[in-house]
């Protein structure tokens, strides 16, 4: 009965009004912040300090004591002091021993030791249970209430039953606790608060490096090309012109990079015959980071749309409106409606339209609050199905605004096409291969595949025997 109690007491955080003092080594802005924090939960904390005079930074309802005192008075005991401080706890291995020490430091670059500070922790006081919490919250996000900040503490253990107490507090604080396996963990957590946006890297060089060819390349063939052979001065295109011709670009070229990977997955998979063996590294990470491809595409298209609204109080417009209509009256003639020429203008912004709804559909359904509340058929539909129906839409409003360019040798300036024409390459092959992959002749074994089903299951024997191998 007894043993049953304690289970499930392990399972759920100590809702009772008495919770156990928590013991705080150190007394910088994260020490009183998580302190004051805890304070507020209902656990009464002591500080351990060098110190023992009283602050008015300190919680005035936390009692402060040197280190030795603080620790004979909680069994939980949270390091908040830099790891090259560490060494005076040697000095207290005999009071530490059996008690739970959750180290919180963080370092200033990336692998700055060998060993993480947690393991570095339990080499110095091996009788005490070390866990890793609470190194990515900021003291900040504590102070605010942890409303405008992530809730999410990575927790690692060696010890189940000290890990557990951790996560309790952590569910106490109003944080929600992800645990990451034994110690060895450590390291890669102190690493994460470190990353500077690991998973935007690649998009955002991508978009930088895509963004500064078709600048250069539209200054070219509408400013200069202008300015060599027309002696024309259109430097003012630099602001609006050219600006509202990249984002669209980029928009468009990257919602095709979100889905050419998959598309290439799938050609792995049928030329492989199974769908057990890895895709390419560089395929993995393309993989990986499809949504953040996405969401800096949406931000290109939502830039597109506040540079096309500003186009009616252009000066330039406005001069150039004025003219024909001047032109006009001085000619006694009034240009008749192109019925055909209004089509395709209303086409495109119909298209155009359509397909940034659609965009901004996916980026909503991209945020962890909307997706945590679709089930994975209906994310998999609205990230697939229309995620390859607003690229249809994109591609069918740039092809409808620039397909009469193909064939019009003005485009060609210095025998460069216009940038709408190279925008179209990448959302076409796209278009085409997945096209091609859900014709019934290849659909069906690419199902089959991903279901389990294998050309050469030899191959995949021998692959788990080199993997069950290797593990033992």
């Amino acid at each position: 009965m007894n043993k049953n109690s304690s289970n499930i007491m392990a399972l759920t955080p100590n809702t009772s009004n008495k919770r156990e003092t928590i013991c705080i080594f150190g007394t910088g802005d994260f020490g009183r912040a998580l302190g004051h924090k805890m304070i507020q939960s209902g656990y009464p904390v002591v500080f351990g300090s060098r110190s023992t005079q009283k602050s008015s930074l300190i919680p005035k309802d936390a009692e402060l004591l040197s280190h030795a005192e603080a620790a004979q008075k909680a069994a939980i005991i949270i390091i908040a002091i830099q790891r090259q401080h560490y060494n005076f706890l040697t000095s207290l291995a005999e009071i530490l021993h059996g008690k739970v020490l959750v180290d919180v430091s963080n370092n200033l670059k990336i692998n700055q030791y060998p060993e993480s500070n947690a393991e570095y922790l339990a080499q110095l006081v091996p009788g005490a249970k070390v866990v890793k919490a609470f190194n990515t919250v900021s003291a900040w996000a504590l102070q605010s209430g942890t409303l405008d900040a992530s809730r999410q503490v990575f927790v690692c253990g060696d010890d189940m039953e000290a890990k557990q107490r951790v996560m309790d507090i952590v569910r106490a604080l109003g944080l929600t606790p992800l645990d990451q396996g034994t110690l060895l963990a450590a390291q890669e957590i102190e690493n994460y608060p470190l990353q500077l946006f690991p998973m935007w890297r690649f998009p955002i060089v991508l978009s930088l490096c895509l963004a500064t060819f078709f600048f250069f390349y539209c200054l070219i063939r509408d400013v200069i090309y202008s300015y060599v052979y027309d002696n024309q001065d259109f430097s003012f295109f630099i602001t609006i012109s050219i600006p509202n011709r990249v984002c669209p670009i980029l928009a468009l070229i990257l919602l095709a990079l979100v889905y050419l990977p998959g598309v290439l997955a799938a050609i792995i998979q049928l030329y492989r015959g199974t769908k057990y063996r890895r895709f390419p590294d560089w395929l993995d990470k393309w993989m990986l980071c499809r949504k953040q491809l996405g969401l800096v595409a949406l931000a290109f298209a939502s830039l597109h749309v506040l540079y096309t609204l500003v186009i009616p109080i252009r000066s330039f417009v406005r001069w150039r409106i004025s003219s024909q209509i001047i032109s006009q009256a001085l000619n006694n003639k009034t240009e008749p409606l192109n019925n055909t020429y209004a089509w395709l203008s209303d086409s495109y912004l119909a298209l155009g339209i359509l397909g940034f709804f659609l965009f901004v559909l996916l980026g909503i359904t991209s945020l962890p609050s909307v997706s945590n509340n679709v089930n994975w058929r209906e994310f998999r539909f609205v990230q697939s199905k229309l995620g390859y129906l607003t690229l249809i839409l994109c591609t069918a409003h740039t092809l409808v605004y620039g397909g009469n360019r193909f064939l019009s040798p003005s485009s060609y300036r210095w025998y460069l096409p216009n940038a709408y024409m190279l925008s179209l390459i990448v959302p076409c092959i796209v278009l085409v291969v997945k096209f091609v992959l859900i014709l019934p002749c290849l659909d069906k074994p690419l199902t089959r595949i991903r279901q389990g089903w294998e050309r050469n299951p030899q191959y995949s024997e021998q692959s788990n025997y080199i993997i069950n191998k290797s593990a033992v």
